[in-house]
């Protein structure tokens, strides 16, 4: 079974790595901003969702080619199990993405700064097997972020810096933003962009079990424990 992560996000693949998958990257491509342009309103959940299966549908699609390809020329093709998700931020009554840009990076602290937020993540994972996908799960988890009150030069090194620019809600929680979250309420992975919990369950819902993703090692008995001593 190969896991690939449809993102280019290297906090997400860190957090998988972290937790002891060794996931593929395939950057769907999707554009964002033009997607969310195309929704109808909806609720936060629902337009992070929409995302994060437009990224894996499009990362699903290459996939699915590429099985039917070497099925065509007799070679076993693996399943591949795909991750796709898409982070943004309600704070002051309005849902934001990355910002971009310093300027309005700098807005955003502006408003959210000693106030609250919340981090949503669309979740959605995809089961392709011989060029089709056979099945898809897809949810949301939300996470409260508390921030604090930067001071005005903290702020401007942080902007400077160019993390806040590249990351929805303008602020990391494992990064130099993390000096400026003052707590969180729920899944601290899911605010740095993939909930390990929702994904273990969700990998559940299309049949694959996070077991059978963990890398294979030599079980470490007391023998071979003393051996090395």
């Amino acid at each position: 079974m190969q896991l690939v992560l449809a993102s280019a996000s290297p906090a997400r693949l860190g957090v998988l790595r972290a937790a002891g998958l060794s996931p593929r990257v395939e950057v769907s491509q999707v554009d964002e901003e033009a997607l969310l342009a195309r929704l109808p309103p909806a609720p936060c959940e629902q337009r992070v969702c929409a995302l994060a299966l437009a990224k894996a549908e499009a990362v699903g699609r290459r996939i699915a080619s590429a099985q039917t390809a070497h099925a065509a020329h007799g070679d076993d093709r693996a399943p591949a199990v795909i991750v796709g998700c898409d982070s943004m931020l309600w704070v002051d009554n309005e849902l934001v993405g990355k910002p971009g840009t310093p300027e309005v990076a700098r807005q955003r602290w502006t408003a959210m700064a000693g106030g609250t937020g919340t981090l949503f993540t669309g979740h959605a994972v995809l089961l392709v097997r011989d060029g089709v996908v056979e099945r898809s799960a897809v949810k949301h988890a939300a996470t409260s972020v508390r921030f604090a009150n930067p001071t005005a030069r903290e702020l401007e090194a942080y902007l400077a810096s160019g993390e806040p620019l590249a990351v929805a809600g303008a602020f990391t929680l494992d990064g130099l933003g993390g000096w400026f979250v003052e707590g969180i309420d729920g899944d601290p992975s899911n605010v740095i962009g993939i909930s390990l919990p929702l994904t273990r369950r969700l990998l559940a819902e299309v049949g694959v079990a996070l077991t059978d993703l963990w890398p294979h090692r030599p079980h470490r008995t007391a023998d071979n424990v003393r051996d090395k001593g």
